[in-house]
């Protein structure tokens, strides 16, 4: 199969004047960042240091651009497992990313007791995913309940892969968020791949939005390799849940840059042409050009911020990697009452 992002069915505006140049430039700074992280767990992992890794790469853009139309400190993230952009966005620092990476006892997600890129942070908003496949979903239901209830106005937006729209815990969710109007975002990041299994095989449906009407709410596709186009469809959805309108589905399509997981090998199942054009999706080589195109971005400036990315994911490194791990007498803690 071949990738060809999809465009959103929306009018989405990409033009410079619709973001101000310091959050474009922003924007591509935690691209760059999340890139920078993720490929350094892969050396971690291929060193024996992390032992499972699972990317980000391709997604950053839809990850990014999501996540800046939300309100931080107010609205709530539920990530799933690729969604390291998101949650740098929503304040993780690199150093807490890497204490989850490394298993240490201060990591915010978990305490060191739970596999990597299941994020959590509860000054952030962020709420942790079960590994159970698309639980999370039926969580951000949950959370836009409580939410209506309680007469605020806070979001909840929500990740998972096209392939997890195959679990009941999918449709529950959208269900009771369309039923009750409920300030959800639900956006699937659809990379062609659940696993190793590819979407035509997955679905007899031609795209993930097209199952928004069946719930009575707008089913939206956007290219996720282009972070303004998944800004403006995100915003757009903010600002209906927002109004009480109910939630939205958003389909990003994304390319999957890696395999599957640091335990996965994807050339047994990709076509091999496919596998040599994957870069030249690259979102984040997109929106450098981009920057590049509208007088934003030089070699030097890039230089110097890859520079400063690279010196802030060495410090996260070497800090988490010296972090203390937890105590062994706190083993059995959250999984038994404690007196």
């Amino acid at each position: 199969m071949t990738i060809a992002p999809h465009r959103s069915a929306l009018a989405v505006s990409s033009a410079p004047d619709s973001v101000d140049e310091a959050t474009l430039l922003e924007m591509y700074r935690y691209m760059v960042l999340a890139r920078a992280l993720d490929e350094r767990m892969w050396l971690l992992n291929r060193s024996g240091k992390a032992p499972f890794v699972i990317s980000c790469q391709g997604h950053e853009a839809a990850q990014v651009g999501a996540a800046f139309a939300l309100t931080r400190d107010k609205d709530f993230t539920l990530p799933y497992y690729r969604g390291l952009g998101t949650v740098l966005v929503m304040g993780m620092t690199p150093r807490e990313v890497m204490l989850a990476i490394f298993a240490r006892a201060a990591d915010p997600s978990s305490g060191g007791r739970q596999m990597p890129a299941h994020y959590g942070h509860r000054a952030r908003r962020i709420v942790t995913q079960s590994s159970p496949v698309g639980t999370q979903i039926a969580h951000a239901a949950g959370i836009g309940l409580a939410e209506k209830i309680r007469g605020g106005d806070a979001v909840a937006w929500v990740s998972f892969g096209e392939g997890t729209t195959s679990q009941g815990d999918f449709h529950e969710g959208i269900n009771l968020a369309a039923v009750h109007k409920l300030p959800v975002i639900f956006q699937c990041e659809n990379n062609d791949y659940a696993i190793s299994v590819p979407m035509s095989q997955q679905m007899a449906v031609k795209s993930v939005a097209d199952r928004g009407a069946a719930y009575g709410i707008p089913g939206i596709r956007v290219d996720g390799t282009d972070v303004l186009a998944t800004y403006h469809v995100t915003r757009t959805a903010v600002e209906r849940a927002r109004a009480g309108e109910g939630p939205t589905l958003v389909e990003a399509h994304c390319v999957r840059l890696t395999p599957h997981s640091s335990d996965d090998n994807d050339r047994t199942y990709r076509p091999a042409d496919e596998l040599k054009t994957l870069r030249t999706h690259d979102p984040v080589a997109h929106f450098r050009e981009y920057l590049r195109g509208q007088g934003l971005l030089d070699d030097p400036a890039d230089q110097e911020l890859r520079a400063r990315i690279k010196h802030d994911v060495d410090d996260a490194t070497a800090f988490a990697e010296q972090a203390p791990l937890p105590e062994a007498s706190t083993l059995m803690r959250h999984v038994y009452a404690e007196s």
